[in-house]
């Protein structure tokens, strides 16, 4: 995706969740971009966080699963026991298509927290190759738009994304990415299950590590090592300063990260990557950021390593 798209994408500000009026086969055109953040706005510490059954967890990640081995029908039928709706979106920023699977409780006045899921429809249900991942919408500030960012910038991608602040919930039941009981977990499950790699976006406090733009870290795992580089060399082109987790000790590695884990244990690829306030903030900051993970799901899109 070039520069420019992707300025515009980082411009557009967050209006309300709506779509125009979809027609029976549930789709709809929108601004994927406004759609994401028109959800996440309502995001806060405060707001609230229903911890699904296993059974719930296991029900969306099923549903997940039937679509992409192209089973529409049974897709739907199977989230609609959990109140979830499947949906084909049409991008009025880049003019491409995605299926959206949406907690109906969202639009209500108690939403549960559940997540949103975003496939690709840029050809056949095998050509969604790989994840982007997006733990802490909000409370990482602007995480949200950066996963927004690197799924329209390579096709074939999927995006998965947690439904609430990471604080909402009693305790830490909130906190996807620490948490293995989680709506958001269980897709990322099935999904590394499936040997599909995943990059997965946080952000930090620019005092937390003042002399480093972003934190590259393979997590927990190794599978993901030559991505890593390919990635801290495409990012440090960009003009940014990398830490690199595997080559030296950085902060903020990622190596508890559960969605990590279970992609080391699967010997899955799986990108952690910290980026600072400042690039977040930024918008040709966060173009460059994305145009470098680019480099990286370009490659998964193509079935390739580096």
């Amino acid at each position: 995706m070039t520069t420019a798209l992707l300025l515009s994408a980082a411009r557009q500000d967050a209006g309300p969740d709506r779509t125009s009026d979809a027609g029976s086969d549930g789709r709809a055109d929108v601004d994927l971009l406004a759609r994401v953040t028109g959800y996440t706005a309502r995001f806060g510490a405060d707001t609230g966080y229903l911890e699904p059954s296993r059974r719930d967890r296991e029900t969306v990640a099923q549903g997940v699963g039937l679509l992409l081995d192209g089973k529409l029908e049974r897709a739907r039928q199977r989230l609609s026991d959990v109140d979830f709706t499947v949906r084909t979106l049409t991008d009025s920023g880049t003019g491409r298509r995605f299926t959206e699977i949406a907690d109906r409780t969202d639009e209500g006045p108690s939403p549960r927290g559940w997540g949103r899921v975003y496939l690709a429809d840029d050809g056949t249900h095998e050509d969604r190759r790989w994840t982007v991942q997006v733990p802490h919408p909000v409370a990482d500030r602007n995480t949200e738009r950066v996963g927004v960012g690197v799924l329209r910038g390579s096709r074939g991608g999927i995006m998965v994304i947690a439904g609430a602040h990471r604080k909402a919930g009693r305790g830490d039941a909130s906190d996807v990415a620490h948490r293995r009981d989680t709506a958001f977990d269980a897709v990322c499950d099935l999904l590394a299950e499936r040997g599909r790699p995943a990059v997965q976006v946080h952000g930090f406090a620019d005092d937390s590590a003042p002399r480093h733009d972003v934190v590259a870290s393979t997590g927990r795992g190794t599978a993901a090592r030559t991505e890593g580089r390919r990635l801290a060399d495409a990012l440090r082109g960009r003009g940014f300063d990398v830490c690199r987790a595997w080559a030296r000790s950085c902060p903020l590695e990622g190596r508890t990260n559960v969605q990590g884990r279970k992609a080391s244990a699967q010997d899955v690829p799986f990108l952690h990557i910290e980026l600072s306030n400042r690039v977040r903030t930024d918008e040709a900051r966060t173009a460059r950021a994305v145009a470098a993970v680019g480099r990286v799901t370009d490659l998964w899109r193509k079935g390739e390593r580096p």
